[in-house]
């Protein structure tokens, strides 16, 4: 039988919780922000389906009802990490301040955000069209449209070529992270996999049914030795995305 869906957060606890203070102790000794970590690497280690209060609570070595005196539930905890995971993305250095101009900032926020995501893949399974928005990423999404500022683009552009990035980058890290599930619930490399089923796909495959397709394959198999290589899709895709926005910028300019 499949397992219950856990409860969504309640918004308003959640907001009380992410612009609150993390480091007050309570009875117990625990923060916020020591729980948030423990979840973290929790998540970090055995995904998102792994976490709850109880294991949580283990990890820590405290009772779980020392948790709820903290954090009411699964769902406002996830809150909490999701912003969390954000929290030293441009500690040391922002986009603006990078060389190349605007298009020298977004990639560097490509490759940033392809950080985190690759660093805590469980943050694919958090359903962001309604997480409630923290400190950390409001402060991301102001230094991440900085760059963008006094081009001449409307603000609903400046928006939208933003989100064209970060969804590129979002796709390409969670092709990757699949990727890499996958070869570890199987045990096998892409390059063994495909060595192990190339007999029967030559047989099934014969004639000339596929030509543009059995080429084309080949030759990305042969490139990658997997049908992905991620980081090659993200620097492929971000390099047209920039492009496009620079045609953007040029008519409006």
């Amino acid at each position: 039988m499949a397992g219950r869906k856990a409860a969504a957060p309640d918004p308003a606890r959640s907001l009380a919780l992410l612009w609150g203070s993390h480091t007050k102790p309570g009875r117990s000794g625990l923060t916020v922000r020591a729980i948030v970590d423990a979840a973290i690497a929790l998540a970090d280690s055995s995904g998102l389906e792994a976490l709850s209060m109880r294991t949580v609570a283990e990890r820590l070595k405290v009772g779980t009802m020392s948790l709820y005196t903290h954090v009411p539930g699964k769902g406002e905890l996830t809150d909490l990490m999701f912003d969390q995971a954000y929290g030293d993305l441009y500690a040391s250095s922002e986009p603006a301040d990078q060389p190349g101009g605007w298009r020298g900032a977004l990639e560097f926020i490509a490759r940033r955000n392809w950080d985190v995501l690759t660093a805590h893949p469980w943050i694919h399974e958090v359903p962001t069209m309604r997480t409630a928005l923290g400190p950390n990423i409001t402060r991301k999404y102001e230094i991440e449209l900085r760059p963008l500022d006094g081009l001449g683009l409307t603000d609903v552009e400046m928006d939208s070529a933003l989100s064209l990035v970060l969804t590129h980058v979002q796709g390409t890290a969670r092709a990757g992270a699949e990727q890499l599930r996958t070869q570890r619930e199987s045990g096998l490399s892409d390059e063994e996999w495909w060595r192990q089923i190339s007999p029967t796909l030559t047989t099934v495959m014969t004639g000339s049914y596929f030509p543009l397709a059995g080429r084309v394959g080949t030759a990305v198999g042969e490139q990658f030795q997997s049908a992905l290589d991620p980081a090659h899709a993200l620097n492929f895709g971000l390099a047209r995305i920039l492009d496009g926005i620079a045609l953007l910028v040029d008519e409006r300019r």
